[in-house]
């Protein structure tokens, strides 16, 4: 067994939020497979078929439904929490709802339930400022005023944990993961590959800027990592692959392995901040639901250089990520086709 897989004597009865989501649905598989007995908190609606063939308990309910967090930590060692409201447009308190006030819920009755040894939170390499980053390590604080609900929440959520781990001796690990790409995303990588194909797809700036790409087998790999290291309590882990790929190598792989056109428009950074200052102030007034084509948050994804630092992950968990990013996104095209996406 690898340093980066879990132990069935470290972790007994693990609890997964988010469980059919991207990652957390890859952390509930890695689980089964290494045969370590796993739950997850599930919404009624939520398609759970995949967690019931792979022998996961489901608990129905959500972060807001005190009682059924509750009856989903009862006995549990282990949790890992992928669940979160994501997302780069709307009021701040629907954000706020789940990724911070329930958070504080669950992690209440985690505490109460007596029988927690890890708690591994997933946060977002979103936290830090929006600017240019190169080689941005952990020591460097997040911004906790945000540029969207999300990112501002998940800076919230981090602070709540760290109370909890400084007042109650909470024993958590904090991980800050980049763009996670990989199989079972339903959401994103079909959003970009529409854009793609209909050739409305521009770059920002020169494209020459770095993403921060990581694998969902990678954070997968992390995670497991925090659980199985007790010195990785109290500390907090940038998580991205060991290669970050610019973002014309990112998209023009994904249109190359889709099949669709090479993307060569741009629009000049410096319009693309007015624009989106100005789309992000109609768009309020109007009150519209749908994000704006253009935006802060959308500016930080597609025009910032997003070169974070994982030598803490490195050094203390021993995180050695396996999949490079042209296999990786080999495989998630491979699936999108699959799923007739592509």
């Amino acid at each position: 067994m690898g340093v980066n897989e879990l132990n069935s004597e470290s972790c007994k009865l693990l609890l997964v939020t988010g469980a059919t989501g991207l990652v957390g649905s890859h952390v509930a598989e890695k689980a089964r497979q290494l045969g370590i007995r796993t739950r997850a908190l599930v919404r009624e609606t939520s398609q759970s078929k995949l967690l019931e063939e792979w022998g996961v308990e489901l608990v129905h309910g959500d972060m807001t439904d005190e009682e059924s967090l509750k009856q989903a930590v009862a006995d549990v060692d282990t949790i890992v929490h992928c669940a979160a409201k994501v997302g780069d447009w709307g009021p701040v308190e629907k954000y706020r709802e789940v990724n911070v006030e329930g958070l504080g819920k669950l992690l209440e009755a985690a505490e109460n339930s007596g029988s927690l040894k890890k708690f591994v939170h997933i946060s977002s390499l979103g936290v830090y400022e929006a600017r240019d980053h190169d080689g941005t390590d952990e020591t460097v604080p997040p911004n906790v005023s945000g540029i969207d609900g999300y990112t501002l929440t998940k800076a919230e959520g981090e602070n709540l944990v760290l109370k909890h781990i400084s007042e109650k001796q909470l024993p958590a690990v904090i991980l800050r993961p980049g763009f996670v790409y990989g199989t079972r995303d339903r959401i994103v990588l079909p959003r970009v590959m529409e854009r793609l194909k209909n050739q409305t797809f521009k770059f920002l700036g020169t494209g020459d800027q770095l993403m921060n790409n990581v694998h969902v087998d990678n954070l997968v790999a992390a995670v497991n990592a925090a659980i199985e290291h007790d010195n990785a309590v109290g500390e907090i882990y940038n998580i991205t692959d060991g290669r970050l790929v610019t973002k014309k190598e990112f998209f023009t792989t994904i249109a190359k392995e889709a099949g669709y056109p090479i993307p060569d428009k741009s629009v000049p950074l410096p319009v693309a901040r007015v624009l989106a200052k100005i789309m992000e102030s109609t768009w309020r007034l109007l009150g519209k639901q749908e994000a704006p084509l253009l935006s802060s948050a959308r500016i930080k994804f597609l025009g910032l250089n997003l070169g974070f630092s994982i030598e803490k992950a490195r050094k203390e968990l021993d995180y050695d990520p396996k999949v490079d990013f042209a296999d990786g996104m080999r495989q998630t095209i491979e699936w999108c086709r699959s799923e007739n996406f592509v």
